[in-house]
């Protein structure tokens, strides 16, 4: 199974913002829309950085609540790891364990086209395996 499948079946809404929102703002998006993580991208749709949750709570914690004021560019992941339509989903979940890191933006020609989380991942691991389960007790069924 591969990204594209992840895609096909979850869609593709994407949540971005740009680098100049505040972390304030940022933060009650992610509220607004329940994900964990932000892509920061340009007009072109150019990943430009990543903020999650995690991002946000070290932030807050070292420097106050007042860098809640400070642009998002100062503060998100810059170096971003991403995938492409055709990435297996277990190489996602080898980069996802590797780089300790819940979410992966996809990418097509430089252009962001989705992302995928941790929960999407393991949401169709365990279908397969469930399938997986189903094809085996029905041949031992038919045997």
């Amino acid at each position: 199974m591969t990204v594209a499948r992840i895609l096909a079946e979850k869609g593709q809404e994407i949540v971005t913002t740009q680098p100049h929102r505040t972390l304030k703002e940022v933060i009650e998006l992610l509220a607004a829309k329940g994900i964990g993580a932000v892509v920061v991208a340009d007009a072109a749709m150019t990943v430009l950085g990543i903020l999650s949750e995690r991002d946000v709570v070290r932030v807050v914690a070292g420097s106050g609540a007042a860098a809640l004021e400070e642009p998002v560019s100062r503060h998100m992941t810059p170096k971003v790891t991403t995938v492409t339509r055709d990435t297996t989903i277990d190489h996602v979940m080898e980069m996802m364990t590797e780089g300790r890191f819940r979410h992966l933006p996809v990418v097509e020609d430089g252009r962001l086209i989705g992302i995928v989380s941790i929960g999407d991942v393991v949401k169709r691991h365990v279908s397969a395996l469930d399938s997986e389960r189903q094809a085996l007790r029905e041949y031992i069924a038919a045997a």
